[in-house]
């Protein structure tokens, strides 16, 4: 009999979505884990206590960044934490996330409105959260909120009062749904998860109650309104486990799979990644620039402030991503919006491994800086000066070489991407000739990283 591990490997290796291994019939008890609601609200609490530790001492704490514990725990260790999830469990930190627990809280207190989501907040909300997500990115690096522990819990506590009133004012969570930055940004990288939750449609066929969707008798249904039987990718999931105890059917599925085959399979046509990639790659070039002692020379010679330079810098680096996704579209063949196929961009799949591959660098880079100061700015804030003993530093070279080694793999991935198109979808389509173009543009990308990273 084939082992579970072997069958585990053909998943992440096979073209074919049908070979799928079901983590939940290996391992029943993750399942019984995840169905017991009891486990996943003491997840939720353990959260929120950290949220609330969080708050309290980058409001309250000292104000320097070296004695304040809050900072590098929440920009330091959590956020490339939640980075690294991505790539094995997709949005699963998103059902665990404690940004809707004051909503969620509101909600069970009867102090919501639920009015019927608009249509126009459906339509255009991706629009929103990718402009909050760049409105934190360009706040955390030109004002220092890595390094603002106050600026930190102002932040938090924004987001989670967003959070809030959507909860008085819709059911659900229409926060994550529609809105939280970090779900957005989260939902493009779970397209890249070697793990998907989806619905065993034969166990579904002939079910009249939707349960998983709708909610069974007292108990609510999807808080952001799919339940398995919905589930189509990876963007909205949360992987939360809250319709499992809602189906009599045991229809839900925690599947290995090939990372690829989902971007391949959309070809782009995911709104969310159209805008989130560009951004992303974009403000990753000009973040890591930021930090080069040119950046700090330019600056001075322009008389330019950081705020007004590094605009320019993110602007002129989207702007570069944008045409590189522009002209490789091009050499597809495919326009923005196919009149037979809809909006099709296939460079921005081809793109994607090195998008959240860059931002996983970027974040283990500071991790990988202040994590020996981690303990020692614990002791200095309680006043346990023995802690600092425990001080340590991590070389940056080694961490340089292996930010390469991934971003390499994240260009490799692409050009598997591009290579599987060329087998499949545009089969015939693409030329030798736009072919090895289409490569240049992805070795084109790689190069940015590396000068910058190095």
């Amino acid at each position: 009999m084939t082992s579970w591990w072997t069958r585990a490997l053909k998943s992440l290796i096979s073209f074919d979505d049908g070979a799928r291994l079901d983590l939940f019939r290996i391992f029943p008890s993750f399942r019984r884990f995840l169905a017991a609601r009891h486990h996943y609200a003491q997840l939720r609490t353990a959260a929120d206590v950290l949220f609330v530790l969080v708050l309290l001492s980058g409001f309250f704490g000292p104000q320097n960044a070296e004695r304040n514990f809050a900072v590098f725990l929440t920009w330091g260790i959590l956020w490339p934490a939640i980075v690294l999830s991505w790539f094995f469990v997709g949005r699963m930190w998103c059902g665990i996330c404690p940004f809707p627990g004051l909503g969620v809280f509101l909600q069970k207190k009867g102090l919501t409105f639920s009015i019927k989501v608009p249509k126009i907040l459906q339509k255009y909300g991706v629009y929103c959260s990718v402009s909050l997500l760049a409105l934190i990115i360009w706040f955390e690096t030109v004002g220092g909120l890595d390094q603002w522990p106050a600026g930190t819990s102002y932040l938090i506590l924004a987001i989670a009062l967003g959070s809030a009133i959507m909860a008085i004012l819709f059911p659900g969570q229409a926060w994550c749904r529609h809105l939280c930055p970090l779900g957005r940004i989260s939902g493009a990288a779970a397209t890249l998860s070697i793990t998907e939750f989806r619905a065993d449609h034969d166990k579904c066929r002939g079910c009249e109650t939707f349960g998983c969707k709708k909610g069974v008798d007292d108990k609510r249904g999807c808080p952001v309104y799919l339940g398995a039987i919905s589930v189509q990718h990876n963007l909205h999931c949360l992987v939360c486990g809250h319709c499992l105890p809602l189906c009599h059917r045991d229809s839900p599925q925690l599947l290995i799979r090939n990372p690829y085959n989902e971007l391949i399979n959309n070809a782009g046509r995911f709104i969310t990644c159209t805008y989130t990639v560009p951004f992303l790659i974009g403000s990753q070039l000009a973040r890591f620039l930021r930090e080069k002692a040119v950046y700090s020379k330019a600056m001075e010679l322009l008389a330019f402030s950081d705020a007004l330079l590094f605009s320019l810098l993110l602007g002129f680096s989207i702007l570069v991503v944008l045409g590189i996704i522009k002209l490789g579209n091009w050499l597809f063949g495919v326009k923005e919006k196919d009149p037979i196929v809809g909006r099709l961009s296939p460079m921005v799949p081809i793109l994607i491994p090195m998008a959240f591959t860059g931002e996983l660098v970027y974040r283990l880079a500071h991790f990988a800086e202040g994590i020996g100061d981690f303990i020692p700015t614990f002791g200095r804030q309680f006043g346990l000066q023995v802690l600092e003993t425990v001080a340590f530093s991590i070389p940056v070279f080694p961490v340089q070489v292996l930010s390469a080694f991934f971003m390499m793999n994240g260009s490799i991935a692409g050009g598997y991407i591009l290579w599987r198109y060329c087998l499949g979808p545009f089969e015939g389509v693409v030329s030798l000739k736009n072919f090895i173009i289409i490569h240049i543009l992805l070795g084109a990308t790689l190069s940015g990283y590396l000068m910058v990273i190095f």
